[in-house]
């Protein structure tokens, strides 16, 4: 290192720490990034790479980008799940002796991001970790812009810790006492646990550390540790650690909560198009985040949920309420992001202008509240500070309109401070008497173009145009300053002005930026207050969005019981049919139980509709468990403890999986862990394989669920020969998706009626997708041979030759010049549609686009 500059050495000394992160190193106003950090940068970020002289033989790489817009591309590198440290300048260059001094100051991570412009407003941004103790797994997360905490603690293999900790769609993992590393999609970083075991919890949250088992403990040590790590400053703001038991809620794993689309889409990973899209009428922030969490783990708790449920049924009768309710929360800002900018010290004077703005909100919200009669909004509401102090503090304090920069003075109202208010007045009187100099001066020296200026570099002067330099008084201007058309003076007047003025400024802006500091610390020691308010206002905000969603879709109330029955009338899939707009959703009925009804098997042919309606029951479990409305005529609902879904057709190629094990594998799951209470989605067991394998395994699956699980089951199939389980297996019942041949084409009717299929419709199928005639003709002649018992690969009823040599035009005639040029379009996105990465809502999505395409044109 001895060969390179003292700079670059000093880069070289800090880098080494940070191995695993960009260096963003502060030289004056750019941050650079050199040698491999460079070349990786200009790539990921898109900026020019150039090269410096740094000692060495050759050009060192480098690149850089302003530090004023600095945020925008750390922004992008951590959206790309790198890491970034931050390196400032910590001494004033001008009084260093040898190379700047430089540090550190913070490492900015996916799962550690603060700042607004880096976070989704109504997604939190969670850090979690998962460490492993004597065969216990702690999982521990966070998001530390909201300061929320969680931990809960699992016996069990490292599989279920790790879908627990996904759960939480962490943007960073952390992993203690982990002996391999896992292929995961989301940034991970490895802690040894010696490093961290007894540390963080005892230091910060004294007597609850002695609350937690080992494993728990450990996890949250972990999580403590990297975040002290990072961050180097004090995080007051995170609350204090909620424990849970995962059985609290409804348990999904991963496969099941991308399936059933809860907050994003399959296809391109979406919000628009989920069931979070559809119940998103919340009108805050972190309302939006709530109704995330509460649709990401359902209650399995009745008495929780039926005052949910009454709130909810309270909201959407009174249209009033609810209307003044939403008009009173958008009012409201981020009231949890804000608490956190302003304990970590980051808070700007809009920030607390926007605070003191919410709060101001909170006694008519309080009030409104308080004159309904639901015991759950009654009690939101009577526990809800209003925060009084902390509003005429912030009154009497900051000014209505402040700049968005602490630095640039005017943040601090008049009367506030006895001896700033001395300073604004002398600030005020000397721009006074500045201002009136200039007509004074005019007047002695009989020069009417003179004027009085200032610039930043010589300050105030007296400016006197080349034609009238001969009326300059002698002595008493001083020339400071020459130009091509005009002189530039000042007077020992001015002069001593100026430096009052100047003084008075310089005094004026530091001591406004003292005040604020202590204005927004006064403000930090009331964070758990502003806290729990928030907690209570989001609570409100996702039940008034729930009542607004079931008052405009007709959504009616689930009766929850404990009988095990899952009874719908008219049941409709909840997004399908917001997507549907204006065309009429066809309503399905459901009854199940776990006596002579607790296997549905599902038969008809593929598009009819069998996973929509698979989907839908599990829809409204979820709709019914978070304490929603759900859409249907009537809904008599038993809570579940776990929903499993084997629903459309994925490999695995980077884990080695091909479709047909990964089908196995979520199937497996399903059965290892499923109960009595569970529902469980099966779609098309055994079709990867060959078909008496396919059907063998179908049956078996169907029997052990049967006779080992009792769990309620959807299951969906092509193997009509399983149809007869019914008569030899209580509780299996054939339910099947209607359609009819009109004129030789199939009409899927969408509906799901008793009794099974009397054909799968295959070849119909096939041939909406336009499959070449000749292929569709002879698979119904193969067809035919199998239904009558004889043997396709003998039968001479048409030669092959004949068959495959006949030229495609004389089998199928293509009319010429029939279709719109919309239609032809139309046509050929049909023929590219790849079914197998198609979801049903995506089908009926593209259909109504379709439809709707044809009516314009």
């Amino acid at each position: 290192m001895a060969q390179y500059t003292p700079m670059i050495q000093q880069y070289l000394a800090i880098k080494r720490d940070y191995p695993d992160t960009f260096l963003f190193f502060r030289l004056g106003d750019f941050y650079e990034l050199f040698f491999d950090d460079a070349i990786q940068a200009s790539r990921e970020l898109e900026i020019t790479l150039t090269g410096r002289e740094g000692g060495g033989d050759e050009k060192i790489p480098m690149c850089g980008v302003p530090h004023h817009s600095a945020d925008n591309y750390i922004a992008e590198l951590l959206k790309k799940g790198y890491k970034v440290a931050v390196c400032e300048q910590v001494e004033d260059p001008k009084s260093a002796k040898g190379v700047v001094r430089r540090e550190v100051t913070k490492v900015i991570t996916p799962g550690t991001m603060m700042e607004g412009k880096w976070l989704s407003d109504k997604e939190n941004n969670y850090l979690v970790a998962v460490a492993e103790e004597n065969g216990s797994f702690g999982v521990a997360a966070c998001d530390m812009s909201t300061g929320e905490m969680y931990a809960t603690s699992l016996l069990g293999r490292k599989e279920a810790a790790l879908d627990e900790a996904m759960q939480y769609r962490p943007k960073e993992l952390i992993l203690a006492g982990w002996n391999s590393e896992l292929k995961k999609d989301v940034p991970t970083s490895y802690i040894d646990k010696s490093d961290v075991d007894g540390l963080a919890v005892d230091g910060q949250y004294g007597a609850l550390a002695k609350e937690l088992d080992p494993a728990m403990r450990l996890g949250v040590n972990t999580l403590l540790h990297y975040i002290g790590a990072t961050q180097k400053r004090s995080l007051a703001h995170m609350r204090l650690i909620k424990r849970y038991d995962a059985k609290q809620y409804l348990q999904m794993d991963g496969f099941s909560r991308r399936n059933l689309e809860l907050t994003e889409t399959i296809r391109d990973k979406s919000k628009k198009g989920s069931l979070l899209w559809l119940l998103d009428r919340t009108e805050t922030a972190m309302g939006g985040r709530m109704l995330r969490r509460w649709i990401e783990r359902p209650l399995v708790n009745k008495t929780e949920l039926e005052a949910r449920l009454d709130a909810v049924s309270h909201l959407k009768a009174d249209l009033l309420l609810r209307t003044d309710l939403r008009t009173c929360l958008d009012q409201v800002y981020d009231l949890e992001r804000l608490a956190g900018r302003i304990s970590y010290g980051n808070a700007n004077a809009r920030d607390l202008i926007q605070l003191r703005l919410s709060l101001e909100s909170v006694p008519e919200l309080k009030r409104l509240l308080l004159s309904t009669n639901a015991p759950v909004l009654s009690e939101l509401a009577t526990g809800m500070d209003e925060c009084a102090d902390i509003v005429a503090f912030l009154q009497t304090a900051l000014v209505e309109d402040p700049p968005v920069s602490v630095r640039e003075g005017g943040l601090i109202r008049s009367g506030y401070d006895d001896y700033l208010d001395k300073l604004h007045t002398a600030s005020r009187e000397g721009k006074t008497w500045i201002a009136q100099l200039e007509q004074s001066e005019r007047e002695a020296t009989g020069i009417r173009s003179l004027k009085v200026g200032y610039n930043k570099v010589f300050g105030y002067y007296i400016e006197i145009s080349r034609a009238n330099l001969g009326n300059v008084p002698a002595g008493r201007y001083e020339r400071k300053q020459t130009l091509a058309n005009a002189e530039r003076f000042i007077t020992p007047e001015l002069k001593e002005k100026e430096s009052l003025i100047l003084e008075a400024e310089e005094k004026l802006i530091e001591l406004e930026y003292q005040l604020f500091v202590q204005i927004r610390n006064e403000v930090a020691r009331h964070i758990p207050r502003l806290q729990e308010l928030a907690e209570r206002i989001a609570a409100i905000d996702v039940l008034q969005s729930f009542a607004t969603v079931s008052d405009e879709r007709g959504y009616v109330r689930p009766e929850l019981v404990t009988s095990g029955e899952c009874i719908i009338n008219e049941g409709r899939h909840p997004v399908v049919e917001a997507v549907l707009e204006r065309e009429k959703y066809v309503a399905n009925d459901v009854e199940m139980n776990q006596k002579d009804r607790q296997i549905l098997l599902i038969t008809g042919p593929n598009m009819a509709g069998k996973s929509t309606y698979m989907r839908q029951v599990a829809l409204l479990v979820v709709m019914a468990q978070i304490g929603c409305f759900v859409p249907a005529k009537q809904a008599r609902l038993s809570l579940v403890d776990q929903i499993f879904t084997r629903i459309g057709a994925a490999d695995d190629l980077v884990g080695g999986h091909s479709t047909f094990m990964v089908e196995m594998l979520e199937t497996k799951h399903a059965l290892q862990k499923a109960t009595a209470q569970s529902l469980i989605l099966l779609d098309e067991i055994g079709r990867g394989t060959s078909t008496y394998d396919g059907m063998a395994l179908a049956q078996a699956v169907i029997e052990y669920i049967q006779q080992k699980i009792g769990a309620k089951t959807l299951f969906s199939t092509h193997y009509h020969e399983l149809t007869g389980l019914e008569d030899a297996l209580p509780g299996v019942v054939n339910v099947n998706a209607r359609c009819e041949e009109r004129a030789g084409k199939l009409l899927f009717l969408h509906k799901i009626e008793p009794g099974r299929a009397d054909k799968s419709y295959g070849i119909h199928v096939a041939e909406l997708a336009e499959m070449p005639n000749q292929v569709i003709e002879r698979a119904r002649e193969i067809l035919s041979s199998l239904e009558t018992g004889g043997h396709p690969a003998h039968d001479q009823q048409m030669s092959l030759e004949t068959l495959w040599s006949a030229p495609v035009a004389a089998v199928r005639e293509e009319p010429a010049n029939l279709l719109s040029p919309d239609e032809e379009r139309i046509m050929v996105e049909l023929r590219e549609l790849d079914l197998n990465q198609t979801t049903p809502m995506d089908a009926m999505l593209k259909l109504f686009q379709w439809k709707q395409q044809l009516k314009k044109g």
